[in-house]
């Protein structure tokens, strides 16, 4: 190919490259804008199924999205309620605790006693001056550890707040954005678009609905036989495994580990407690996987297993536990497109 003019071909390289840079750093400064959006958009997405079960139940679109909306706050508020209170008294039972034992005159005797006990081929002496060394050197950095995590805790509950206001929007205006998005396609094939972008989109939904479902029977059944076997803290440990019942795939497997070994915790729980728990998990994880799960999850997309596996890691590999929760339905998407649009096309070639 022959270039006519070396300067301006080199002028509008130039300008395309610093252009392709400048979208690549917009992005990065937008990536928690961008995942806030996201975030709203799926749970909005997660929403719509609800809030179209209203209007077909012939109430109007508002008074739907406010109707599910104070439903979902409700039950995060009752969640808060009942994790709140026990999460105070233990810890104000182990600051108490802590306070006894720190306020002891002989506190520095008897751990330089235990350790000699322990370890008794051990330089006692020279380990606890290396540790008041150690933290007298890194205290600056340990108080700026200490400051990140507060900072990034009140960032936190501000990011919530941002996407709890996007997700009522967007729950409110899911039809007319959708029109907007659907104006977009050539009129031709706008037909065949509105209904893979439907489909998609109730996917999603039934996705999102189902594992909130699942959440939902998991921490039910959980606070009922924990309240049985006379488990420590049932409320909480239900409330634990609703939420670990969420995350695809290894959730339920998870939370459930975490309940069993908080039974084995000495003065709370007891061998024959976390054995009872252990046997009950086992048998509802294979009830959840061959019976609840295909029920709940009938309307929405089947993912292959191997699909799952490789669409989880690589979301919590992007985006951490969110990108793992939102990982599933895009592959759900992405095969609904393969199989009615890449394939049809394919076999017309």
């Amino acid at each position: 190919m022959k270039i006519h003019n070396p300067f301006r071909s080199a002028l509008v390289a130039t300008l395309g490259v610093g252009l392709g840079i400048l979208l690549i750093t917009s992005v990065q400064s937008l990536s928690t804008v961008l995942l806030y959006v996201g975030t709203a958009l799926f749970l909005s997405l997660g929403l719509d199924p609800l809030v179209s079960f209203l209007e077909r139940r012939r109430l109007p679109r508002w008074s739907a999205v406010l109707v599910t909306i104070v439903a979902v706050l409700g039950i995060f508020a009752g969640i808060i309620l009942i994790v709140l209170p026990v999460l105070v008294d233990q810890i104000s039972q182990l600051v108490s605790q802590i306070t006894v034992i720190v306020s002891r005159p002989s506190l520095l005797g008897d751990i330089e006693e235990w350790i000699t006990g322990a370890f008794p081929n051990l330089d006692v002496e020279r380990v606890l001056q290396e540790a008041q060394a150690w933290v007298i050197a890194n205290l600056g950095d340990i108080t700026n550890r200490v400051i990140n995590a507060s900072l990034s805790v009140v960032t936190g509950l501000f990011g919530a707040f941002i996407v709890l206001i996007l997700t009522i929007y967007l729950t409110a205006s899911t039809p007319s954005l959708k029109r907007a998005v659907y104006q977009l396609a050539p009129a031709s094939k706008r037909d065949r678009f509105i209904d893979l972008s439907e489909q998609i989109t109730d996917s999603v939904g039934y996705y999102v609905m189902g594992q909130v479902s699942l959440g939902v029977i998991n921490g039910v059944l959980s606070m009922i036989f924990l309240s049985i076997i006379q488990a420590p803290f049932p409320a909480v440990l239900a409330v634990v495994a609703f939420f670990f019942s969420l995350i695809p795939l290894v959730g339920t497997l998870t939370g459930s580990t975490l309940i069993v070994l908080v039974c084995l915790i000495p003065g709370l729980g007891s061998p024959a407690t976390a054995i009872a728990a252990a046997i009950y998990y086992l048998i509802y994880m294979q009830i959840e996987a061959y019976v609840i799960s295909p029920r709940i999850m009938s309307r929405a997309v089947s993912v292959p297993g191997a699909v799952v596996v490789v669409a989880a890691l690589a979301g919590g590999s992007l985006l951490g536990l969110l990108g793992a929760l939102i990982a599933i339905p895009v592959a759900a998407s992405i095969l609904i497109i393969y199989r009615q649009v890449l394939i049809p096309r394919m076999n017309e070639l």
